[in-house]
């Protein structure tokens, strides 16, 4: 698992039917990382804090081992303050 902060909505519009409607943040590790994507399971907006999983694990958190995702969010995190 990591801690991730969600930067922004990524929208796109064409995509393989397996993906369905799942929402799709990018999301970095920290200030000045590297962006991801992460498949949204569970409702977030930029500047949350998040518990992301990725491997086999993000693609059954999105809804099926069969679903193509590497990066998963499946909590919002309360209260984090990055040091």
């Amino acid at each position: 698992m990591k801690i991730m902060q969600v930067e922004k909505t990524l929208v796109s519009t064409n995509r393989v039917k397996e993906m369905g409607h799942r929402p799709l943040l990018v999301v970095r590790e920290k200030a000045g990382g590297t962006p991801q994507v992460a498949v949204d399971a569970v409702g977030c907006i930029p500047g949350d804090w998040v518990i992301c999983v990725g491997s086999s694990a993000a693609r059954e958190a999105a809804g099926s081992k069969d679903f193509p995702s590497d990066l998963t969010i499946v909590g919002i995190i309360d209260h984090w303050e990055e040091r």
